[in-house]
């Protein structure tokens, strides 16, 4: 697949996906949300592949959200005019169903809908100059790409609060106490520690994993004896698998299960 605005590739079980802007601090425009739809959409019907990372370009910025000079030139019939097929923001933001994993590798600024690009998966991890906000209320604007919905789910709601009615930022250190990302890694080791989660998830049952994130995704919108309902009916679903049949047959013969994602 050839991209202009972003990068795909695939490694193993693993795609990785950079937006690929960084004299625009990897801001987005349609063209950018489009192609990450395109690569994600990929990703999701490649049964090969079984994890994706996503990062952005350059040591300054994992994104700072919507290219709002880029938007405003288009607005009044300037700069680039190529048509566009309309993909909502960020690709993934919006309508994107996906239960295969997804890690954000943050290298920078992770700003506005860059945030909210960043909530939309489902590991986080960091390097230490890594900075995190929702800055749209300072222009008289909302957050409109999941990030009212989003932070409150992934960090505690004061916190959230603050920083969604502030348009306040947060810093590595405090975004980790927070619980906004797991880990901080040093900017020269964050693309390794991505990839060392992502062989941690590829060690599982593919089908387990996504059944897990189904659970969770879906469950959280449910009551809990719903919830609990959902996680028997995926359970009994991967009961019926090779892979879980191989799972215990390799613990009983001590040796490395080999998963087939079927």
């Amino acid at each position: 697949m050839s991209f202009e605005r972003i990068l795909y590739t695939k490694e193993g079980r693993i795609a990785h996906v950079t937006i690929n802007r960084p004299e625009k601090l990897n801001a987005v425009d349609p063209l950018t949300s489009a192609e990450l739809l395109d690569a994600f959409t990929d990703f999701k019907e490649d049964d090969d592949i079984w994890v994706a990372i996503l990062t952005g370009a350059g040591d300054r910025a994992f994104s700072t959200g919507n290219d709002l000079v880029a938007t405003a030139m288009r607005g009044q019939g300037q700069g680039d005019m190529t048509p566009v097929r309309l993909a909502q923001f960020g690709g993934i933001t919006r309508g994107f169903e996906c239960w295969k994993p997804i890690i954000a590798a943050i290298n920078g600024y992770c700003l506005a809908g860059g945030l909210e690009i960043a909530l939309s998966c489902d590991i986080r991890i960091c390097s230490p100059n890594a900075s995190f906000g929702l800055p749209e209320p300072t222009r008289g604007i909302t957050p409109s790409a999941g990030g009212t919905q989003r932070l409150p789910r992934a960090m505690p709601m004061a916190i959230a609060m603050k920083l969604l009615m502030t348009g306040g930022r947060i810093d590595a250190e405090t975004a980790l106490r927070a619980g906004l990302v797991t880990d901080i890694a040093p900017q020269n080791e964050l693309m390794a520690k991505a990839r060392e989660i992502a062989d941690e998830i590829c060690g599982c049952g593919p089908l387990a994993v996504r059944a897990v994130k189904e659970a969770v995704v879906r469950g959280r919108e449910m009551s809990l004896a719903d919830g609990l309902n959902l996680e028997n009916e995926k359970s009994r679903e991967i009961g019926r698998t090779e892979d879980a049949r191989e799972g215990p047959l390799a613990f009983a013969q001590k040796r490395k299960p080999e998963y087939k994602g079927r």
